[in-house]
């Protein structure tokens, strides 16, 4: 990204604090809220890195900015020995805290306090690795990158679920007038923090989408670097696998 986009323009803090305290400060209400914004899809696209997640069947699994645990909750059903959900907001961990309780799932996940650019963990430690709605918000984009490739183990499958801008008419100016007016009036209207929404828009529009983060995921090490646009390019999933050693 050629300029960086913090949720708070008048803070001192770097963007990571700042990315933290937004989230703490939203963390309750915004299980809902995602829902009424993306019309429900998003658990549609989840299913979708369910999926991809699943044909590699990962023993560990490690959920990148886990946010509440949503995928986290959601890849138990894949039985794996161990899922790691990891963020940087405790606020938003509480909330997933919670619900993993709720599903007696405690056992099986684990919500850990980190920071995608120094994750607490071994080299090559996970099978899988996620982040869903999460790399936009890295300080230092490739630094995480870099990191996640670190604690993949060889062969592992790499999936982010992140927002894109439609190209095409007419959902290109649909989403437009989605980000630009929707999506702040209703972080607006139910959020106590009213500028944490208009962020999340201005840093889907300015983040690299398609060919342009394969190219930057290529660039930190990763393989087989796939694009996959949803729901008219709204979203995309992508996929990347860390390259075996020959012998």
């Amino acid at each position: 990204m050629s300029k960086k986009i913090t949720p708070y323009t008048d803070s001192k803090l770097g963007k990571k604090e700042q990315v933290a305290q937004m989230f703490d400060t939203i963390s309750k209400n915004y299980d809902g809220l995602n829902r009424v914004i993306s019309f429900g899809i998003d658990v549609k696209w989840r299913k979708k890195v369910l999926q991809l997640v699943g044909q590699k069947n990962p023993k560990r699994i490690l959920d990148i900015a886990t946010g509440t645990g949503d995928l986290a909750i959601m890849m138990a059903e894949l039985k794996p020995e161990k899922i790691v959900g990891l963020d940087i907001s405790s606020g938003m961990l509480e909330v997933g805290t919670q619900k993993i309780a709720s599903e007696n799932l405690s056992n099986l996940i684990e919500m850990v306090l980190g920071d995608s650019e120094n994750i607490p963990f071994e080299d090559a430690t996970f099978d899988a690795i996620t982040v869903s709605f999460g790399v936009r918000n890295f300080e230092n984009l490739e630094k995480g990158l870099k990191e996640i490739f670190r604690v993949l183990k060889p062969g592992g499958i790499f999936v982010v679920l992140e927002t894109a801008v439609p190209t095409k008419t007419p959902f290109k100016q649909g989403y437009q007038l989605h980000s630009k007016f929707v999506l702040p009036l209703v972080g607006k209207l139910f959020s106590k923090d009213k500028t944490a929404y208009a962020y999340l828009s201005k840093s889907a529009n300015a983040f690299p989408f398609g060919a342009a983060f394969n190219n930057i995921l290529q660039k930190c090490g990763f393989i087989d670097t796939v694009a996959l646009p949803v729901t008219f390019g709204v979203a995309s999933i992508y996929t990347a696998t860390k390259q075996t050693p020959t012998n």
